[in-house]
């Protein structure tokens, strides 16, 4: 059973609740354009002799994930959304049907909770729009483990100097011999490489910028609709002043 709340604390609270959905997708919102917090990687170390020298693992975890990111403003617009429909059902009477491809999404909204859904869909667009994009130069896999996409792994070697000597020229009794030091490089050891992303692939952004734009056209209707309709006025102001200035009984 739905819980009935009185009109005024909604609208009590729901200035409150604006400033504080604001502020938290805000920060999200921030936090996705530091796109140091969105990469990580891991590097393995692997000498090719077993004298050769030991190097420390190199890792740095994906702190910010997009999928994460909309998460949490999915789950804070959501009380945001609920308080400001609950208001505007109450006090409105225009309303519309939202339609999408056929279906209706949303019903009998009222025309106020429509202008309302406009602007956070706009909101929204510009959210997605920022949202970060794998590189396209990579092949990209999602991992479960990481809970975010990775590269296939790749392996690159390190080298080392090595110093040798050339002999130009052989010793003999009336001279030394002739050399030359000269330094080769010859591999010690393997590099395995991953790298991580909590970005997310250009086809996903654009198919969710596509909702939202069909979405928002399916509002504008809706508004259109809503604004339309025909309202019976309502006549209370002759019952008011009757009932205050009727004439006293007996």
């Amino acid at each position: 059973m739905t819980k009935k709340v009185a009109l005024n604390k909604i609208v009590a609270v729901e200035k409150a609740v604006k400033s504080s959905s604001y502020k938290r997708f805000t920060k999200v919102h921030q936090k996705l354009q530091k796109t140091a917090l969105l990469s990580g990687i891991s590097r393995i170390y692997r000498p090719r002799d077993d004298d050769g020298d030991l190097l420390p693992a190199e890792q740095t975890r994906v702190q910010v994930r997009a999928q994460d990111a909309m998460r949490e403003v999915t789950e804070e617009l959501t009380r945001l959304f609920d308080v400001v429909a609950t208001k505007d059902w109450a006090n409105m009477q225009a309303r519309a049907n939202v339609e999408v491809e056929g279906q209706v999404l949303l019903e009998n909204v009222p025309v106020t909770y429509l202008l309302f859904l406009e602007k956070q869909l706009n909101d929204l667009k510009t959210f997605v729009d920022k949202l970060p994009v794998l590189d396209a130069s990579e092949v990209w896999q999602w991992d479960e483990n990481q809970a975010c996409y990775a590269t296939a792994p790749q392996e690159t070697h390190r080298t080392k100097k090595v110093p040798r000597v050339l002999v130009k020229y052989e010793a003999t009794e009336e001279h030394p011999a002739q050399t030359e030091v000269w330094h080769e490089d010859v591999v010690v050891g393997y590099w395995r490489t991953i790298r991580f992303s909590g970005a997310l692939p250009a086809q996903r952004v654009k198919r969710l910028l596509d909702r939202i734009d069909t979405l928002s056209t399916a509002v504008k209707y809706a508004r259109e609709e809503a604004n339309s309709l025909k309202v019976e006025d309502v006549k209370v102001g002759a019952k008011v002043l009757n009932w205050i200035f009727a004439s006293p009984q007996g």
